[in-house]
């Protein structure tokens, strides 16, 4: 797969697998987050089932939030969510399925960055967003090559 240069965007799936990840060279030179994964992982510690897993996605957030200074959801970033929701639409996919990650697609289109997720699946049907595939950690390795 190789690096991939410069900065790119980590979505929220990548972010919360990166202590898992087996091959960093798959990550972006310099990877930063967006605001929307931030509040997205500190929704975390406010859901969990118990103290434990509760003390753990805290932790989490705090590493994330030492880690990363988030691209801001700002004007731009709104105009393209529109262009992003009216993607999603016209694929068929239900507005309110992946919300978070359509406002970090919007994030990445207005500051033209790519996403580097282990879900691509969630951003297809998304035009002008750059989609770069990071292993799952649990996806068996690829002995082909």
């Amino acid at each position: 797969m190789g690096t991939e240069p410069g900065r790119g965007l980590l979505d929220t799936s990548t972010v919360i697998l990166l202590p898992r990840l087996r091959d960093p060279s798959v990550l972006p030179d310099d990877p930063t987050i967006s605001a929307i994964t931030l509040a997205e992982l500190s929704v975390g510690p406010l859901v969990a089932a118990d103290d434990t897993e509760r003390a753990a996605r805290q932790a989490h957030v705090q590493q994330a939030e030492a880690d990363f200074t988030p691209v801001p959801f700002d004007a731009a970033a709104a105009r393209a969510f529109a262009r992003v929701a009216n993607d999603l639409r016209r694929a068929g996919r239900k507005r309110s399925a992946g919300a978070y990650d359509a406002l970090i697609a919007a994030t990445a289109i207005a500051n033209d960055l790519p996403v580097y997720t282990v879900n691509p699946d969630d951003f297809a049907g998304i035009t002008n967003l750059r989609v770069v595939e990071v292993p799952h950690p649990d996806a068996a390795p690829n002995n082909l090559d």
